[in-house]
């Protein structure tokens, strides 16, 4: 069984939920992120960030899922100072609820002043609410915004075992591990990681501190990242208890210090029944016939046949 520690699922159709569940992946966290188009209004945000905790983890449940999320100011709309201060003010609220595991994505895109002005904002708020961060690393100039990520991470007083820095390629490993933070991979066609690279990444740091995701979104992307690489690696000879670590525990190990995410929640999941409704909506359409059922029980291995 698979968590996959970074998916934009509000960009993915329900088929993707399906296609995650029958392949092994029994729990996804969904960061808050940028959605293409530019918001102009703090309260479009608003009502986004409560699909991140609302409908959405109730469309994941429908597929037998479990759904939690990050909260928080992405680093490009950052720079729209009059939207940030809005959203700023209402991320305390956000932060405390159900199925939030983490403050994130943020960081830095352009690495401007006012990225790094409200960067620094929610590491203070993740330190005052006790909550992981997980960072998010620039496309462009990646080595030294993925430095200077951790620098401010440190000036801050962030612990770095509470820290994903996510992202990471063959450039910034070495240094994420360093210092002790975790470092996440994305399985991200042709932009950030690919599969074949990761499994040689594995080969060469091990398991230790290692988290792969899909960062599925509305991009050219693959929501089973995690589970193509998971068997990938096993079929390269990668040692099984890596894969398990990397595909699996150090996600539960870091966003568990949340303490809003437990093994038992999949283990001993609710019945999937799809008649349910959330404020009166219900994932069917048309007519079309529910399932309902008791989620597989989800196996130990990491085969997918």
């Amino acid at each position: 069984m698979y968590i996959d520690p970074h998916a934009h699922m509000v960009s993915r159709t329900t088929d993707d939920y399906e296609a995650m569940a029958a392949a092994g992946v029994v729990a996804l966290i969904e960061p808050a992120f940028w959605v293409g188009q530019p918001r102009t209004f703090v309260g479009t945000y608003v009502d986004y960030l409560s699909s991140l905790v609302g409908w959405e983890r109730f469309r994941a449940g429908q597929f037998g899922i479990r759904h939690y999320c990050t909260i928080g100011l992405n680093s490009k709309e950052a720079n729209n100072e009059a939207l940030a201060e809005g959203v700023m003010e209402w991320l305390p609220r956000f932060a405390m609820k159900e199925g939030v595991v983490a403050i994130g994505e943020i960081g830095y895109d352009e690495q401007t002043p006012l990225e790094e002005k409200y960067f620094r904002a929610q590491l203070a708020l993740a330190k005052e609410l006790a909550l992981p961060v997980m960072v998010h690393t620039p496309h462009r100039d990646k080595k030294r915004g993925t430095s200077r990520s951790m620098d401010v991470c440190e000036e801050m007083g962030l612990d770095p075992s509470w820290v994903v820095i996510d992202h990471n390629n063959e450039e910034t490993v070495r240094e994420t591990l360093d210092r002790g933070y975790w470092a996440g991979f994305s399985i991200y066609p042709s932009t950030k990681m690919g599969n074949a690279r990761m499994v040689e990444l594995l080969r060469h740091y091990g398991g230790d501190r290692i988290i792969v995701d899909s960062a599925c979104d509305w991009g050219i992307s693959d929501c089973l990242g995690v589970a193509k690489t998971a068997r990938l690696a096993l079929a390269s000879g990668i040692d099984a208890q890596v894969v398990r670590q990397v595909t699996y525990a150090n996600a539960l190990c870091v966003y568990g210090k949340s303490g809003q995410i437990h093994e038992s929640d999949w283990l001993d999941p609710p019945e999937i029944d799809q008649r349910t409704l959330y404020e009166g909506n219900s994932i069917l359409r048309g007519g079309r016939e529910p399932r309902i059922e008791h989620p597989r029980q989800a196996a130990d291995d990491l085969l997918i046949d």
